[in-house]
């Protein structure tokens, strides 16, 4: 499991979750729950880092969000 802050919203013109990740540009992923969507992002994560790496480019570190 990745260690990324995972953004979670309603869509209602897309009617499911959506979870951006914002130290990747791009990576997201949607779900009917919550949980679906955050499971579909790690997912993208794998996905984006094998992308990047095979393209050369760097992959950012996690940084900690706090939302409180």
């Amino acid at each position: 499991m990745y260690k990324y802050t995972l953004f979670v919203q309603w869509s209602v013109e897309d009617n499911c979750y959506v979870v951006s990740v914002p130290d990747l540009p791009g990576c997201m992923a949607d779900g009917e729950t919550p949980e679906e969507a955050a499971k579909n992002a790690q997912i993208m994560i794998g996905e984006w880092i094998e992308t990047a790496k095979a393209m050369g480019r760097k992959i950012p570190e996690p940084t900690y969000v706090n939302v409180m």
